[in-house]
């Protein structure tokens, strides 16, 4: 008999991972949510940390904060969430927007304020939103750009923890975040208005998770719709945005954060889901069937066109349709592509359609992240709908400048309002003004400034009234005879253009499946890569779609700057051979990488997905 106790099983070896030192966190606006403390990487020693790379104009941001809020609270003790917040425009770089912005998306953790870029910088970072994990000894660890990469991150948050704890190298313990003193006003950051039958005004109060009627007057108030808690409940919202009446006199509502379109019956108080699942649309789910039964993605605004409402699906950058009578919803324009390409309806590009008009045969609409008024209406030769734009020209040109359309310049709208003689009032929301389009002559006039971030306006009588989203109130404003004169000013995205070589440029879309999962053939290729180009005479060859994440472009030597636009997808599955219904996950990303062609350019673009870019290792 042998009584020597049985050996230990040695501890699994902690998976080996590529590891670069973490630069130092630096921003001119510095710190909120930390009660006036200067956050350095000193400081979050012990700590697993996660620097969510965000801006408030993104749509896809917003969607990485929720996924993040589950994470955040299970893990509380031991990982701290630190925002740095990196503008696309520039009215996201000042100061107060970012304190506002905070409050109004509700961040409960630490947020820097990066204005001039200089972490994004010194990160390497070439996207919104991207996540980078640092481990408790100061090491980057991981990176995702795009959506969807919660679980996976999650997943490593315990493998760091049980190696860390191990090491002795782990601290646990109460974070850096103070939350900031909360202050009172009757809304708090509406989205949007409309006039009831009557006569009183229902706003989206979005950040306190209701509707509350107003008087006439716009400022009593008459009575609040909802808990005021976030959820999906009879009594709940969740940053509810836009509003439409139906033609029997309920209200459609797009309850943005839910997913969701609810209705709410001003007579009897009542509110009902009438589409979407409360799940966010994800690549290859069903885009059209039974209303209740399909997902939907951030629907921002709604309205009743053609016998349809009509929804403004910013989250994934097209416009839908519900139809009440059938029960039904599905895509009516778009092609989930980032940009703006007129056309078809099936083949036009929109990003982040925030804001519609119906007006008689076109449907206006405001599409922010390109700063653009633009409107669909049927094609007279081909009976179907035609995407067409009345002013903007893509991702990278805004700015405040009036005159011929051709080169008239919004900052990320998101309303649009029709006006009785044919013209259309854009809320030019980072401009902080009320601009005008006139279809008869084709020119842009200011009519209103010193709004603060005008996010929707409805007519009363001969007045307008803006929903100033960010002074918490609405305006109302006589329609002006004559435009307001307002210096030109015009500007770019600023992000520094990636200097390439000229000739073949390889594109290698970093993916790298997480911890226990693999890439899902079961049914075809699990990857999709979609290359084009603004100019589209800038690549020469290696444009359209393939499911390769890795291409070799060509670029065109007369071209000598541009944009690259890249989208691309990956779906990896639970690696359980045992398991005949493994749980799965999409990643996906939009790139715009503003390029200049140099002789001292690279000739290599790495785009990390998920994971580290081996030339890093």
């Amino acid at each position: 008999m042998n009584d020597a106790a049985p050996a230990p099983t040695p501890a699994p070896e902690p998976r080996r991972r590529a590891r670069v030192r973490a630069p130092e966190l630096i921003g001119k606006g510095g710190w909120l949510n930390t009660g006036g403390k200067e956050l350095t990487l000193a400081d979050l020693r012990g700590r697993i940390a996660i620097l969510d790379f965000w801006t408030f104009c993104c749509i896809n941001c917003l969607h990485v904060l929720d996924e993040l809020r589950e994470l955040e609270e299970k893990h509380r003790d031991t990982v701290v969430i630190i925002g740095v917040h990196s503008p696309k425009f520039v009215h996201e770089a000042e100061h107060a927007a970012v304190v506002d912005a905070v409050e109004r998306y509700e961040v409960h953790h630490p947020v820097l304020d990066d204005p001039e870029l200089a972490t994004w910088k010194q990160y390497a970072v070439r996207a919104w939103p991207t996540l980078v994990v640092i481990d408790p000894e100061g090491y980057v660890v991981a990176q995702h750009a795009g959506e969807g990469h919660a679980h996976a991150i999650a997943r490593l948050v315990e493998e760091l923890e049980a190696e860390h704890e191990a090491k002795g190298t782990l601290r646990r313990g109460d974070g850096p975040y103070v939350a900031p003193e909360p202050v009172a006003t009757d809304l708090r950051f509406p989205g949007k208005a409309l006039v009831l039958p009557s006569g009183n005004l229902l706003v989206s109060d979005s950040t306190r998770h209701q509707l509350v009627e107003l008087d006439a007057d716009g400022e009593t108030v008459v009575r609040r719709i909802g808990s005021g808690e976030r959820g999906f409940g009879p009594d709940a919202f969740s940053e509810p945005q836009g509003l439409a009446q139906l033609p029997d006199g309920r209200v459609v509502v797009a309850d943005t954060v839910n997913h969701a379109l609810r209705v709410f019956d001003p007579e009897t108080g009542a509110v009902e889901t009438v589409a979407g699942t409360g799940r966010q649309w994800w690549q290859g789910s069903p885009t059209s069937g039974p209303a209740l039964e399909v997902d939907l993605s951030s629907p921002w605004d709604v309205a009743w066109w053609q016998g349809r409402v009509w929804i403004a699906m910013a989250g994934v950058h097209q416009l839908w349709t519900w139809d009440p009578e059938a029960g039904t919803v599905g895509v009516a324009a778009g092609t989930t592509n980032e940009g703006l390409v007129d056309g078809p309806a099936a083949e036009a590009w929109f990003a982040q359609p925030s804001g519609l008009a119906a007006a008689g045969d076109r449907l206006w609409i405001a599409d922010s992240e390109t700063s653009a008024l633009r409107y669909v209406e049927r094609d007279g030769e081909e009976g179907g709908y035609v995407v067409r734009s009345a002013v903007g020209t893509g991702l990278f040109d805004f700015g405040h400048r009036d005159g011929d359309a051709a080169q008239a310049l919004l900052q990320h709208p998101l309303g649009v309002t029709a006006l009785p003689d044919g013209s259309v009032a854009v809320c030019d929301t980072y401009n902080h003004a009320l601009r005008r389009y006139d279809p008869a002559t084709g020119q842009v006039s200011t009519l209103a400034t010193d709004l603060r971030e005008p996010s929707a306006a409805v007519l009363v009588g001969e007045d307008i009234v803006v929903v100033e989203s960010a002074r918490h109130r609405l305006t109302r404003l006589r329609l002006p005879e004559e435009a307001v004169r307002v210096d030109s000013v015009a500007h770019r995205t600023r992000r520094a253009a990636t200097e390439v070589a000229p000739g073949t440029l390889r594109l290698d879309v970093v993916f790298q499946a997480p911890a226990g999962q693999k890439l899902d053939t079961r049914y075809g290729p699990s990857t999709r890569l979609l290359v084009s180009s603004t100019p589209p005479e800038l690549l020469a060859a290696g444009e359209g779609a393939g499911t390769d994440l890795f291409r070799d472009l060509v670029l065109d030597p007369a071209v000598t700057e541009g944009v690259l636009h890249v989208s691309a997808m990956a779906a990896s599955c639970d690696d359980d051979p045992a398991n005949e219904y493994p749980a799965c996950h999409v990643h996906q990303q939009d790139w715009g990488v503003p390029v200049k062609v140099t002789a001292a350019g690279t000739a290599r673009l790495p785009l990390v997905l998920a994971g580290m870019d081996p030339a890093q290792d």
